[in-house]
């Protein structure tokens, strides 16, 4: 199967439960959601236009709307040419599960890696058992029971305290039914929603997620 690559790059990981570890991002082009304080708007189109050769993709190193078809081989070998070393991997995008991610991760994992999805938990999730999923709903938006089900973590956007509100919704959906997860991460760096994020997150005793590459200004 072939999948939609926009960039992989090695880095560490910002957000949520899996913060400060070494990480190679894969991110996929294609998203329906179009969040207006997306960090990846250029993600949001995939455009025949904007297709490049998956060895442009090992070239690239700039955020753009540029992407390539390329299948697991071929995404196993970038990383072997890059002679990156994590072992964790980060499928994003976009909105990587708009795909079927079944045969990505369970090859990734065959190869010794770990893998990790971020999604908004709007679309069907196929993936291993053993990949961790982070759903990140979004307010407005579609959050499905089966992505809330199939989550290892909520990490939750929060602009203002009215968010909350919608959070209380989805995980009363899963109320009984799972142990969840919960972090909370402030949109856009914004100081008031880190002071709601930092009270609602002692008051509850979840996590407090804070974007990490952001402020250490790393991709």
């Amino acid at each position: 199967m072939n999948y939609p690559v926009n960039e992989i790059f090695q880095t560490i990981q910002g957000e949520g439960y899996y913060t400060g570890t070494p990480s190679i991002f894969i991110r996929l082009q294609g998203c329906p959601i179009h969040c207006p304080w997306c960090d990846t708007k250029y993600t949001w189109t995939c455009l025949d236009k904007n297709k490049i050769s998956s060895e442009e993709i090992i070239k690239k190193n700039t955020s753009n709307q540029q992407w390539s078809l390329m299948n697991v081989e071929q995404i196993l070998l970038n990383i072997k040419i890059k002679k990156w070393t994590a072992k964790h991997i980060v499928i994003t995008g976009g909105e990587p599960c708009i795909y079927n991610l079944l045969h990505l991760t369970e090859t990734l994992e065959k190869k010794g890696f770990r893998c990790q999805i971020e999604s908004s938990g709007t679309q069907l999730i196929q993936c291993s058992l053993n990949t961790w999923v982070t759903i990140s709903p979004k307010k407005n938006q579609n959050t499905l029971l089966t992505a809330m089900l199939r989550s290892n973590e909520i990490k939750y956007p929060i602009l203002k305290k009215e968010d909350l509100s919608y959070l209380d919704k989805i995980l009363s959906m899963v109320k009984n039914k799972k142990k969840c997860y919960v972090s909370l991460q402030p949109i856009s760096q914004n100081k008031e929603a880190l002071e709601i994020c930092i009270k609602t997150c002692i008051m509850k005793n979840w996590k407090l997620s804070i974007q990490l590459h952001k402020y250490i200004l790393i991709k």
